[in-house]
């Protein structure tokens, strides 16, 4: 997931347990209803965003209002109050406390929780043994108190969570887990989930050719009903290392699918990937970067799916017709993706971050784009670009600003249309592009006090 060129985050796709506004009174929805929002910690109807960091140890929970991002915020780290493990911890790596985050309601309480990823920590005596720690939500928002940790038997250098995705993965309306390790498996965690440390069976899964996983997608891929999963990384076919895709099938029993290879000449050690349904023939798609190719000018790969999976590819770049920017060597187009209906026609569009496209002659400054959705998928007709060269938006380009690092559709600011949100960094405030129901626009553009880098 780390990169010496790019920091971004691998992203997860949203878990498919999101839903309306709580409509019982908080008493009632409390006792027996899971979280409608597989992100409101504190229960009081409104999305929350915990924003991942890299290399920090830390990560930090912005809890929503009716008007979207609020002002009151906390940050976990190992030094957090009931929260296990030592912060600070290196194993010359750094602490990677909080570089992978998934939201959903393990326990069932009403109140959503967050799994937090730490593939360096150590355990047990084993050196990045890592370790995967569920904090709870409630009635105040996300706590400390009575966190508990994955169970699994310690073992040195398997980097468990290096990846970490949720969802309802074997079709039964609770709340699963997937961890990935940094060597070679998938385990999947099965609901219900409990403060005193119990899950449901856990399953291992290991592909038989991807030698190293290096990110994770989770989505609707079938109409089964169960979320499926993407394991990224890297793969060796005719004596070359690749770059694959390694499908797993949900539903009461986990099926391992097909392997696809999307980069043949240059592994991607830091991929980023989402599933939407981009053509809306009611399957999911798995839209995943491929920033390596062309010289690393970079490109998006879109697998698309079917009734018992995925099936033929097509990929999309800056050299697409319709696509703002020309392809150059070493911008890396798909550096960060996100999906989401920006103009209300009902197709998802994707957002594509190219934190080192050069704008007003100022190299690595970056931008986004956001292409459209339709019947034949994604394409670059009436797709858009946006820099801080951009009118209405606030900031100007510079040298190495990376505007394009991290990108997030959502209803950021609650007025009902899908907005584009944008950041340089893990550090700065991030941009937000307001959407209004036809387009993105930079008309009212503002800067947020969040990272755009919480699950999706």
């Amino acid at each position: 997931m780390r990169s010496t060129v790019r920091l971004a985050l691998a992203t997860a796709t949203a878990v498919s347990l999101t839903g309306g506004l709580l409509t019982l009174s908080v008493g009632a929805a409390h006792a027996a209803t899971p979280a409608k929002y597989a992100d409101d910690f504190n229960g009081d109807g409104y999305r929350d965003f915990a924003a991942a960091s890299i290399g920090g140890g830390a990560f930090v929970v912005t809890y929503g209002t009716a008007n979207g991002p609020g002002t009151v915020t906390k940050t976990f780290s190992q030094s957090t109050a009931g929260v296990p493990g030592t912060a600070g911890e290196t194993n010359g790596y750094g602490d990677a406390f909080g570089e992978d985050l998934a939201p959903a309601d393990f326990n069932r309480d009403g109140y959503a929780d967050l799994a937090v990823a730490d593939f360096t920590e150590k355990v047990d005596g084993k050196v990045s043994s890592g370790a995967v720690t569920i904090l709870w939500g409630s009635s105040s928002g996300l706590t400390g108190t009575s966190a508990v940790r994955l169970k699994i038997t310690a073992s040195s250098h398997r980097g468990f969570g290096k990846q970490i995705e949720a969802g309802d993965f074997n079709g039964d309306g609770k709340a699963d887990l997937a961890v990935a390790d940094g060597i070679e498996a998938v385990r999947i965690y099965r609901g219900g989930f409990s403060k005193t440390g119990t899950t449901g069976t856990v399953t291992k899964h290991v592909p038989n050719d991807l030698l190293e996983p290096t990110g994770m997608v989770a989505g609707k891929v079938t109409k089964d009903g169960a979320t499926d999963l993407f394991l990224l990384g890297q793969g060796y076919h005719n004596d070359k290392m690749t770059q694959d895709a390694w499908f797993i099938r949900g539903g009461a029993t986990i099926q391992p699918g097909k392997i696809t290879v999307y980069n043949s000449t240059d592994p991607d050690y830091d991929p980023v990937g989402v599933v939407a349904d981009f053509n809306k023939d009611g399957y999911g798609d798995l839209a995943v970067s491929d920033t390596q190719s062309n010289g690393k000018a970079g490109s998006v790969v879109v697998w698309r799916g079917g009734s018992t999976g995925p099936g033929t590819k097509y990929r999309i770049s800056q050299a697409t017709s319709g696509v703002a920017t020309a392809a150059s060597p070493r911008e890396y187009f798909g550096t960060s993706l996100s999906a989401g209906d920006t103009n209300g026609d009902g197709y998802p569009d994707l957002a594509v971050g190219v934190p080192n496209e050069t704008v007003s002659s100022q190299d690595d400054a970056g931008g986004v784009h956001v292409l459209r959705g339709g019947n034949s998928g994604l394409t670059g007709t009436n797709s858009q670009w946006f820099t801080l060269a951009t009118a209405g938006v606030p900031g100007s380009p510079s040298q190495y600003g990376n505007f394009g690092q991290l990108v997030r559709i959502r209803d950021i600011d609650r007025d009902g249309d899908k907005d584009v949100l944008v950041s340089s960094d893990y550090y700065s405030p991030a941009v937000l592009l307001p959407g209004t129901g036809s387009a993105i626009t930079g008309t009212g553009a503002k800067e947020v006090n969040l990272v755009a880098s919480f699950p999706q």
